[in-house]
């Protein structure tokens, strides 16, 4: 495989000397700027061999470098081992930028090339500049992928259905109003969206065309007349069509998207959001565009009373599956039979999946054991299959997506007895995790202005985690959503009644341990008073934590009290759907600490 990623490499550079291409930047994304990709997408993956799902790769004459986060340093390093290919480790202060290093390593005149459709217009518009100081051109046409990569896999063909109004509790012609509105409200005509997760959400429909995310390949145009929808033909049967052409919006072919904006009336105002929207579709849209937020980002965060019914019920069965998948889990250990990672994901499925309304899981289950758990994004393949003993900790990330919701939930669990220092370690984000679950904020709180209250304890003894504290995440949509987060870097966004946003503080060790605590959490309103109105977080997940891991000596009564009321209502709310051994294994592991 290692010799490939060189073949690979060669054959790029090759067509970068024919097209005059100094350096070529290669993103992890698609048209669309997602996180998760089609197959199709997969460039960087194909040209690296990294599999994380953030990062992106930089070619040059004389080397190749991959730029990736904190999440993926540790899997980014074995991957690429024997390569060729350097480890730039993005966030660091002795990392300098991508742009950085082109303009201190390229010579005044070089051109660097990207392909412009998977570069956003904010992204081209904000190093256009920096580039040009330096005599650098930004060439964003130079697209040969499919002349190198001879077996590209198809842009994907999966049908697709309608998310019916039971689960999404608006229509889409109402929602498609809304849209317009506000797209009116910028001065514009029409908008013109490109972010998978929000077409799914405006017009209610949902596909299998990117791995567990359940979003349609498409874009859409919300004129005065209505939608088109430009996706795959295939893709839409007749009654899709049909239903489509209800909600007034017509289909027509994805390929033809070019061609469709090119040909909009010179005087017609599109409202794009330039971070979701490709350049060279900005590019085409020229003087009629108008920059401004999605008009669909928030109004797709703010759950709706149908939506919130449906993420509860969908934590109930979630909570139930996991009982039985830990128990399974537990029983192996103290048998003293075979259990390894993967075998922890196929209990997880296994369960998940015998759930009403399970449709896949919502992301790949990380179940790391040991040192496997200090790496954030870990996933188990046949050459890293860890066996799990009865020591030492296992750190298991997972979630599912539910025809009415998507859950995502981490817990970190002793398999024998732990020790003091995992016990510290384990509390230590306990205490930052209930720090950030009992917040009440006043109305218009960022995300950003709370997430010191989750890392504090950390920070006291000289420990940190590099990712963010908390994600927004989608309905029966991608388990990571905008616009709203809890993190270092400022999220403009304010945190609003009905958003779904992960608690999830962690402290990984490398090569000894990963420790992570995470909840899916409800914004719902607190109080008002004459300083205004004020928000809380309700915890929505139902799971509980591993009493055996809280050094209690270090935590306050308050906190105590936290963990008791919450595994209260775990065991109160699952047990009804549970067994009577089923039951008896949740009343113990939700018995009180002491306080």
């Amino acid at each position: 495989m290692k010799n490939e990623i060189n073949l690979r490499i060669e054959a790029l550079r090759a067509a970068m000397s024919a097209a005059g291409i100094d350096a070529v930047i290669i993103p992890q994304t698609d048209p669309h700027q997602s996180e998760y990709l089609a197959d199709h997408w997969q460039v960087r993956r194909w040209l690296s061999g990294f599999t994380g799902s953030a990062g992106s790769l930089v070619v040059t004459a004389d080397k190749t470098l991959l730029w990736t986060d904190s999440r993926y340093f540790i899997q980014a390093a074995d991957q690429l081992d024997g390569t060729g290919i350097a480890l730039m480790k993005d966030g660091l202060p002795e990392t300098p930028s991508i742009t950085a290093y082109l303009c201190s390593n390229l010579p005044s005149g070089a051109t660097v090339g990207v392909d412009g459709m998977l570069l956003s217009a904010a992204e081209v518009e904000r190093i256009t500049p920096e580039y040009a100081k330096h005599g650098i051109k930004i060439d964003t046409s130079f697209d040969i992928i499919d002349n190198i990569w001879h077996d590209r896999p198809p842009l994907p063909k999966e049908p697709i259905f309608i998310h019916g109004m039971e689960y999404a509790g608006q229509d889409a012609a109402d929602k498609l109003a809304g849209i317009l509105d506000e797209a009116r409200g910028h001065g514009a005509d029409a908008t013109f969206i490109s972010a998978l997760d929000e077409i799914a959400w405006a017009l209610n429909i949902r596909s299998r065309d990117v791995k567990y995310n359940p979003v349609v390949t498409a874009y859409l145009f919300v004129g005065d007349r209505g939608g088109v929808l430009f996706t795959d033909p295939d893709k839409a049967d007749r009654d899709i069509v049909d239903y489509l052409l209800s909600q007034g919006v017509m289909t027509c072919n994805y390929a033809d998207i070019k061609s469709f904006i090119a040909n909009l009336p010179a005087d017609m105002k599109v409202l794009i959001e330039p971070a979701s929207t490709s350049a060279t579709l900005a590019a085409l849209l020229g003087d009629r565009v108008v920059k401004g937020k999605s008009p669909v980002a928030l109004a797709k965060a703010c759950r709706n009373e149908a939506q919130i019914r449906g993420i509860r019920e969908a934590m109930v069965r979630d909570g139930i599956a996991l009982t039985h998948a830990m128990m399974a889990v537990e029983k192996a250990l103290a048998e003293g039979r075979r259990i390894t990672e993967m075998d922890v994901d196929a209990l997880l499925l296994k369960h998940r999946s015998a759930q009403p309304l399970f449709f896949d899981e919502s992301f790949g289950t990380i179940a790391g054991y040991g040192p496997h758990g200090a790496i954030v994004h870990y996933e188990a393949d046949e050459a890293s299959n860890a066996e799990i003993r009865p020591e030492g900790l296992l750190l298991i990330d997972s979630g599912a997506q539910y025809l009415d919701g998507t859950t995502d939930i981490t817990r970190t669990i002793a398999c024998g007895t732990p020790t003091d220092a995992e016990r510290h370690d384990f509390t230590l984000v306990m205490k930052g995790h209930i720090a950030l679950a009992r917040m009440v904020f006043p109305e218009g709180t960022r995300g950003t202005q709370l997430d010191a209250v989750a890392r504090q304890y950390l920070w006291r003894e000289g420990l940190a985690y590099l990712h963010g504290t908390g994600h927004g995440v989608g309905h029966f949509l991608n388990v990571h959503e905008g616009p709203q987060g809890i993190r270092l870097n400022d999220v403009p966004t304010p945190l609003m009644p009905g958003m779904v946003t992960s608690n999830e503080p962690g402290l990984y060790r490398e090569g000894i341990h990963g420790i992570r605590c995470e909840n899916l959490m409800l914004t719902v309103p607190a109080m008002t008073t004459e300083f205004g109105r004020f928000l809380r977080f309700e915890t929505i997940t139902l799971f509980p934590f591993d009493l055996s891991l809280f050094e209690t000596e270090i935590m306050n009564p308050d906190e105590i009290a936290w963990v008791n009321d919450y595994h209260a209502t775990v065991r109160e709310t699952l047990s009804p759907g549970l067994d009577a051994e089923a039951r008896a294994w949740l009343a113990e592991k939700t018995r009180p600490l002491p306080l």
